[in-house]
């Protein structure tokens, strides 16, 4: 069973009789989900994920103390905390009485203000610009199982991916880092004999088309070691997840390097054909450096547009 549905199943066993029955005039204001950090959230958890943090457990999300008070928090706490401590197999770990770091109860403010540094979910453009996808991506994940106030609803759906502007200047600047790293510098690097340079031009290449699949997909891309669970269930790039695989894993000898340089030239085909599903109208054989450019000009807004090509890709 997955953690997504051993939390739910457990939250309906006794999560929620617990709160109809002992808080039901909070109910109105209390939502539930399974949300935050961990495989679980993402669906990707397996066998080898119960090694650690794997336990039955959900999360309930509380608005403030103007709303719900903070003697109703901790009453909510404690009955939390005296739920079952095994069920179907799993055993929940040692828990202080306010919960574990994963399950337990929650301030929607905190949980926010935690995983993406704003307790309503209103970010600048700045912090659009900088915040990690993964630390979106917790923000965002998971399920929401009931929620009668609609808090955390909103929040989540306001983040529930960049705006257009946003997303188009981090993949412009990902397209430009493909075009320099792959269909430039890793040539010119085997040419220089320099193998080592070429297996870190490689991986930068490998590194940002991930980024721009997930980006032209209308996905948060995952912490690097799920990069590739979630590469293969894109729909319109699951194709290149063997090809960046092989890219990575194989050595710059002679015999190999022809064969690489034609991945990266698939793989860029790839990428570029998928523009069109976010309004861009490829140029054909365009370099990956011209296709950028061309993204880059689809921005509405001229601040972000005439912002460098590689402001929002800092890293």
């Amino acid at each position: 069973m997955k953690g997504l549905e051993l939390s739910r199943e457990y939250f309906e066993t006794f999560g929620r009789p617990l709160l109809e029955k002992d808080f039901a005039e909070l109910l109105p204001f209390i939502a539930v989900g399974l949300a935050g950090s961990g495989s679980e959230c993402l669906g990707y958890d397996d066998e080898i994920s119960r090694d650690h943090d794997f336990e039955p457990g959900f999360c309930i999300f509380l608005p403030g103390e103007d709303t719900v008070s903070r003697r109703d928090a901790f009453l909510i706490e404690k009955a939390y905390a005296k739920l079952p401590k095994e069920f179907l197999g799993a055993k929940r770990e040692r828990l202080a009485p306010v919960g574990g770091p994963r399950h337990g109860v929650f301030r929607i403010a905190d949980f926010f203000e935690k995983t993406v540094g704003s307790k309503d979910g209103l970010l600048t453009l700045n912090e659009w610009f900088t915040l990690p996808d993964q630390a979106l991506l917790e923000a965002t994940s998971g399920e929401v199982f009931f929620d009668n106030f609609g808090l955390l609803t909103d929040i989540r759906s306001r983040l529930a991916f960049f705006p257009r502007d946003v997303m188009l200047k981090k993949l412009a600047g990902r397209l430009l880092l493909m075009g320099q790293s792959g269909q430039y510098n890793y040539p010119r690097c085997i040419s220089h004999g320099e193998t080592g340079s070429a297996q870190l031009a490689a991986f930068e290449f490998a590194d940002n088309a991930i980024s721009a699949a997930f980006l032209i997909s209308g996905k948060y891309r995952p912490y690097y070691k799920w990069a590739f669970r979630g590469l293969r269930d894109l729909p319109l790039f699951s194709d290149i997840a063997p090809m960046l695989e092989s890219l990575l894993t194989t050595p710059n000898t002679p015999d190999l390097v022809s064969k690489k340089s034609d991945i990266i030239e698939q793989v860029s085909n790839i990428i570029t054909s998928g523009l069109e599903t976010v309004g861009i109208d490829a140029k054909a054989e365009a370099s990956l450096e011209e296709q950028a450019y061309l993204v880059n000009a689809k921005i509405s807004d001229p601040a972000i547009r005439n912002a460098n090509i590689l402001a929002a890709v800092g890293d």
